[in-house]
């Protein structure tokens, strides 16, 4: 029996427990959230879906009780404020920071071993904090940013080629974030044909452009963040771990000296399994992509230093 716990029952964590609960991903799905009655509500209706779209899953909706969650496989955390139209991810720190170490907190107590998997802004940051403060494995504990910006990425790209997203190849690596994602274009291909052969520079540019602002121009349309893409991302992941699929998906994860860095969490690609980060994969970067890794990561760095400023670690 497999269990999923979704922290936060706001709109990217029913969305991510929908998509869970429909595909049956997990037997079981929790989800929990500090305002009374909002995850109660969200899983019922949920459930009334069961019929309609031929699930079985077993659905509970809980107001903070974490004794509920015991026995986690893996745990989403998606808690925190989210971005509002002009606000950096960046801008959440100092309110999502404490809010993300009291739930990791309350979430070991009853699922030590659960592969934890953070959704709350400023991603890199929040991974970071979860990471130093749970003393987990770094196998055990990452961000989902990359599997979302790969899909953005995707979704660009098949705009501009006019074509099938599922036929194209492509990855985001780096930051969480609008100015430090690296979208790949060089390593993009549609059946094979690489994407440089099919598009012009101001094509691609403008692709690559679009996928950076990609969570910006929704909060902007939307008023607040986007949660369809966010938390379908983030049940992707979780089936590859439930379903030990082993995916190669570009996931938040520590380095301990590959791509040159250490002591950061960023995104790469990552094998991921029943056992979270399987194993990190190396890329042949050009000197170009080299070039802008290291400054994303040092984009990063600075974020994260913000922690100590303000007393989280």
């Amino acid at each position: 029996m497999s269990k999923v716990t979704v922290v936060g029952a706001g709109n990217v964590g029913a969305t991510c427990a929908n998509v869970i609960a429909t595909r049956e991903i997990a037997d079981e799905v929790v989800l929990l959230d500090i305002k009374e009655g909002v995850a109660e509500g969200k899983m019922l209706d949920i459930f009334q879906t069961a019929t309609l779209m031929d699930f079985d899953t077993k659905l509970t909706g809980v107001t903070n009780d974490y004794a509920a969650t015991a026995g986690s496989d893996v745990v989403v955390i998606t808690s925190g404020m989210p971005r509002k139209p002009g606000m950096t991810r960046e801008e959440l720190i100092g309110v999502n920071a404490g809010i993300v170490s009291s739930v990791v907190e309350n979430v070991l107590k009853y699922s030590p071993k659960a592969i934890i998997l953070i959704i709350s802004n400023p991603m890199d940051t929040m991974t970071y904090l979860a990471l130093k403060k749970s003393g987990l494995p770094k196998n055990q504990i990452f961000g989902m940013g990359g599997a979302l910006d790969t899909a953005r990425f995707k979704c660009y790209l098949s705009k501009a080629l006019n074509a099938n997203s599922n036929e194209i190849e492509g990855m985001v690596i780096g930051g969480h974030g609008d100015t430090t994602m690296i979208p790949l274009a060089g390593k993009a291909a549609y059946k094979g044909i690489p994407v440089t052969e099919l598009l012009s520079k101001e094509e691609l540019d403008k692709v690559v452009a679009d996928t950076m602002v990609g969570g910006a121009t929704l909060t902007k349309l939307l008023g607040t963040s986007a949660w369809y893409a966010p938390g379908a991302a983030a049940a992707y992941v979780v089936e590859s771990i439930i379903r030990d699929q082993k995916k190669v998906i570009v996931s938040c994860t520590a380095l301990d000296g590959e791509y040159g860095q250490k002591d950061i969490c960023i995104g790469v690609p990552a094998v991921i399994g029943k056992n979270g980060v399987e194993k990190i994969l190396s890329l042949n970067l050009t000197a170009d992509e080299k070039a802008l890794f290291e400054k994303s990561a040092e984009a990063v760095r600075k974020t994260n230093a913000v922690l100590k400023e303000i007393n989280a670690l």
